[in-house]
């Protein structure tokens, strides 16, 4: 597997570690609907929260969070959508948010949690 799947694994088991601290429900990890992604999809009460998770081993690219443009967003209301008819057609709260995360070596220098960016 190339480093920066490695990396992107690594970020998911630690943002899904972060929401169950907070109370979250993971309900799916990686879930797909064609050759699109959400990283991670749970409850945190009543509401249903679509979560993107980005990860760097630095600051050299950027923010983790400025990776989430336009069209990622877009791919994740369609999946999303997918999700919904298939599972949950009667959910009134969703949300997306994006946790983004900086390691170094394979610890969290600094994880941000943006709720309801989109």
């Amino acid at each position: 597997m190339a480093s920066h799947h490695t990396l992107g694994k690594k970020g998911e088991e630690i943002a899904a570690d972060f929401l169950r601290g907070k109370q979250y429900s993971i309900l799916h990890t990686n879930w797909r609907s064609g050759r699109k992604e959400i990283d991670i999809i749970a409850m945190q009460g009543p509401t249903l929260v679509f979560v993107e998770v980005k990860t760097r081993s630095g600051q050299l690219f950027g923010m983790p969070e400025e990776a989430v443009n336009g069209v990622k967003e877009e791919h994740m209301r369609r999946v999303a959508e997918c999700y919904l008819e298939h599972f949950m057609p009667h959910a009134r709260e969703v949300r997306f948010d994006i946790i983004a995360i900086t390691l170094t070596g394979n610890n969290p220098m600094e994880i941000i949690h943006l709720e309801d960016v989109f």
